[in-house]
């Protein structure tokens, strides 16, 4: 079946899109790969777990834009100040140890995903802020003031200085973009990566996976044609995606991996073990306080990326806490080889995903032409020998790990506004779709390592004699029970006329757009009723909660432009009025009293406003600073007159002593 589905797309690929000589794809197929209402610019958000990066095509290249900061990448912090302002980036990243209850990460981890599931239960002892359960049953995240967040509302928060870091590189507003989500996402947290995308007030034409958006970047210059592996782990997640480059068709094999794997895990590894080395050292349980626990996962986080290069670093924390002997610090050596110990079991868990992707793309080591690097944990020594055991190969460094994801989806943009004609990419759904029938038993319609976009159909009947209604049950996953696998979603079919078990012909039809979400739909083939839904997760975002998050993102927005106005009034008007002072003192000499006064009194002026700076109107700030600015050049313009005059009468002065000198000489 995978077998002949895949022959199938290339057959279809090869008939419409490429000329028998291998010649270049036909406009008639890139049309049905781009969108028909792309105005402006496409950018390509990576939005990750630990960092965010965003690009654009210019020409035929791809540009990773800086941010605020001059960084090409972005932490994905969110943080709220106790005055209610919102950080996000660098600033959210820098404040987390006196602040952590309400600085926000790794909520990629948590976005589509219910609160009961076991792997989040996992997480939440690591965590420093505090994750609640929705009236809706998923994960959500909670700041000590009581108020929540939606992970999709989070990532939303990442996405607007994006999106914002976009704009103020190309000068004008951007509302298009290509998301990346892992390979392995299930449509529940794909739907929420489109939700967040939606809330941070974007048109998002494709959402595409990671380790295919990397290798759009490397293979945009390459004219060889070979089969290539995507070894993707990044900050929290793990993907391995074998592709077939083949002039200009990017197509995907198989795809597999890990949704929580990445280098939180490798943190909270070395996070734990320095807080047993300090209480075996110091008899304190340094868990129990959240400021230290902050501190000491920040180290955490530097000796990971310092043992990528060196085979030792010292962690030096002083005065980490305290009890009633007095400060306790912290200060041991982590060796790089502790460290591979520390995390082997981690580095371990990637194996078996890639010996799977590589089984089901029906390919063996010996095929693999080269083997792409992305994620900043491919940077450990370890990760790296690993994957050259794996694949008996020297893994490729031809893409920077921490970029290419978003360099590929700017490409893809590019696809879909029709200014990259001669790439093509053809994606797989990672894990297979299907209902659940009679027995609580899991029948896939579309297995995985389908491409998409597709569309299959069956023919299904009632389990009972007089069955009037049919509950469509859809799930995700590899289990054969259909409890065992992950719900998307239901909903009902009615109107079914009473008739024996097995008599009513109903289809189901399961269609996947080339986001990988999914819709079906069900019809009885005897009276033509039917129902049809896009599947979301169970749980997710209605669209009136879509639309307030969207209202509440305008909202901070808002807020934080009038923020910024204010901040920069009060800074020109605290400039002014130094400036003002100091030339004051400088030219006293020079200058009438009653005019200094009259000076003093703007000066007292703008200084009555200054005093409550957190409330001060901008336009009133601007306007004093403004009088004040205009009555200072005019008084010190006059003291400049003076001061000419005087230098220029000391000059004649002293002109006139030197001719009369010579002239008494001679």
């Amino acid at each position: 079946m995978l077998k002949a589905a895949r022959y199938l797309s290339r057959t279809l690929v090869e008939n419409r899109g490429i000329l028998p000589n291998g010649g270049p794809l036909s406009n008639n197929v890139l049309a049905r790969f781009k969108s028909d209402q792309v105005k402006g610019a496409v950018i390509g958000i990576d939005l990750g777990t630990t960092n965010s990066c965003v690009a654009v095509m210019e020409g035929k290249n791809a540009k990773v834009i800086e941010n605020a900061e001059g960084a090409r990448t972005t932490p994905s912090h969110v943080a709220f100040s106790k005055e209610g302002e919102r950080l996000v980036g660098m600033p959210a990243k820098r404040q987390a140890v006196t602040n952590s209850a309400n600085t926000f990460y790794a909520t990629k981890r948590l976005i589509g995903r219910r609160f009961d599931d076991a792997e989040i239960k996992k997480d939440l002892a690591n965590l420093s802020y505090k994750v609640v359960k929705a009236s809706n049953g998923d994960a959500w995240v909670q700041g000590s003031d009581g108020k929540v967040y939606s992970p999709s509302q989070i990532g939303a928060f990442v996405l607007m200085k994006m999106r914002e870091t976009a704009e103020a590189y190309l000068n004008t507003p951007v509302k298009n973009a290509v998301i990346t989500v892992p390979a392995y996402f299930n449509d529940s947290q794909r739907q929420a990566t489109k939700d967040a995308g939606q809330i941070a007030g974007l048109n998002v034409l494709r959402v595409i996976n990671e380790p295919t958006a990397a290798a759009l970047a490397y293979g945009m210059d390459k004219s060889e044609d070979k089969i290539i592996a995507v070894y993707d782990l990044g900050g929290g997640t793990f993907d391995i995606s074998i592709l077939e480059i083949q002039k200009g068709v990017f197509e995907v094999k198989s795809t597999n991996g890990d949704t929580l794997l990445g280098g939180e895990d490798f943190d909270n590894h070395i996070l734990n073990f320095l807080a047993q080395e300090f209480k075996k050292d110091q008899g304190i349980d340094i868990k129990k306080d959240p400021m230290a626990m902050q501190r000491l996962k920040e180290a955490a986080e530097k000796a990971k990326c310092e043992l990528s290069s060196s085979v030792q670093t010292d962690i030096n924390l002083p005065y980490l806490t305290m009890d009633a002997s007095g400060p306790k610090h912290l200060n041991l050596k982590l060796t790089r080889a502790k460290l591979e110990t520390l995390v082997g079991d981690l580095i371990k868990r990637t194996i078996a995903p890639c010996q799977k992707a590589m089984s089901d793309a029906e390919v063996k080591k010996s095929d693999i032409g080269e083997v792409l690097l992305v994620g900043g944990m491919t940077r450990m020594p370890k990760v790296q020998s690993l994957v050259q055991e794996v694949f008996g190969r020297q893994p490729s460094r031809a893409v920077n790990p921490d970029e290419a994801v978003a360099v590929g989806a700017a490409v893809q943009g590019g696809v879909l506004a029709g200014d990259v004609t001669d790439v093509l990419l053809l994606d797989v759904t990672p894990l297979s779709l299907g209902i659940e029938t009679l027995g609580g038993v899991f029948t896939r319609l579309i297995t995985r390592n389908t491409t998409i976009p597709t569309k299959k159909s069956q023919v299904f009947s009632t389990a009972a004699d007089g069955q009037t209604q049919v509950e469509i049950k859809v799930h995700q996953g590899e289990r054969e029970m259909a409890s065992d696998n992950k719900m998307l979603g239901s909903f009902t079919l009615v109107g079914i006329p009473p008739a024996p078990r097995g008599v009513p012909q109903i289809e189901v039809v399961f269609d996947i757009d080339a986001n990988g979400i999914v819709h079906v739909s069900a019809r009885d083939k005897g009276t033509g009723k039917e129902q049809q839904i896009v599947i979301q997760s169970s749980g997710g975002l209605s669209k009136d909660e879509i639309e307030n998050m969207i209202k509440n993102a305008e909202q901070y927005a808002q807020a934080d432009k009038q923020k910024k106005d204010r901040i920069e009034a009060v800074n020109q008007a605290e400039g002014i009025v130094h400036d003002t002072e100091t030339k004051m003192e400088e030219f006293k000499d020079q200058l009438p009293k009653e005019e200094c006064d009259k000076l003093r009194e703007e000066i007292a002026k703008v200084r009555e406003i200054l005093a409550n700076k957190e409330e001060a109107d901008p336009e009133e700030v601007r306007k004093t600073t403004s009088a004040l600015q205009q009555s200072s050049l005019k008084l010190f313009e006059m003291a400049y007159k003076k001061i000419s005059c005087i230098i220029l009468y000391t000059y004649r002065v002293l002109f006139m002593k030197q001719h009369f000198k010579k002239s008494v000489s001679t």
